[in-house]
């Protein structure tokens, strides 16, 4: 049984053998989790849209040179993170403005596994600390909210977020521990209050 790893190598090894429907199978593959990522950081559902297929593009192009040293998604994951960051750049935005995908992103379920169905006050308590989540991870500088992405949403090792951010995995360790501080420190009156208080 090949791993996704080795799958995506032999896709690579047909694209540069001049197979351009192995390009497509490699999007397909790839294309909602850099997605997922992209429109974390842009938070602009048409702006994410146009960078990750930019992404792609970069990719399809750039392809000839990859020599497998590290995993193809990760490659990936590194060309959308510099294509969202030069996006932003030409925007005169150094990172968004925080908050206002907070209660979209809580609604489509991204605070899921916090929800507790058995009153409608703890329901109305979950989501509330679903969005502050939302809302801190949103207020983070755009390093600590990619580092974070990287480990909670997408679940790469410190090693992958390390090749990814081109960061040695001491900084990657040092901003997912600030990422997390943060997001405490936003949830720590939400969690001091009594259930019935919360809103």
């Amino acid at each position: 049984m090949t791993t996704e790893r080795e799958c995506d190598q032999l896709l690579v090894e047909r694209v540069q053998a001049g197979d351009r429907q192995a390009f497509d199978m490699l999007v397909a593959r790839h294309q909602r989790r850099l997605m997922r990522l992209i429109s974390r950081i842009l938070r602009d559902q048409n702006e994410a849209e146009d960078v990750v297929q930019e992404s792609f593009i970069k990719a399809y192009r750039g392809l000839r040179h990859f020599r497998g040293d590290s995993a193809f998604y990760t490659w990936l994951y590194r060309i959308g993170l510099n294509t969202a960051k030069n996006f932003l750049l030409s925007q005169g935005r150094r990172a968004p403005l925080a908050g206002e995908a907070a209660l979209l992103s809580a609604e489509n379920g991204e605070g899921e596994h916090l929800r507790d169905i058995n009153t409608p006050e703890s329901m109305l308590a979950s989501k509330q600390i679903a969005a502050t989540v939302n809302e801190a991870m949103d207020a983070l500088p755009l390093e600590l909210r990619t580092a974070i992405v990287l480990r909670e949403i997408e679940g790469l090792s410190y090693e992958e977020i390390s090749e990814i951010m081109a960061c040695p995995i001491g900084t990657v360790r040092s901003r997912i521990f600030r990422a997390r501080e943060a997001i405490a420190a936003r949830l720590r009156p939400l969690l001091d209050k009594p259930v019935d208080r919360r809103w």
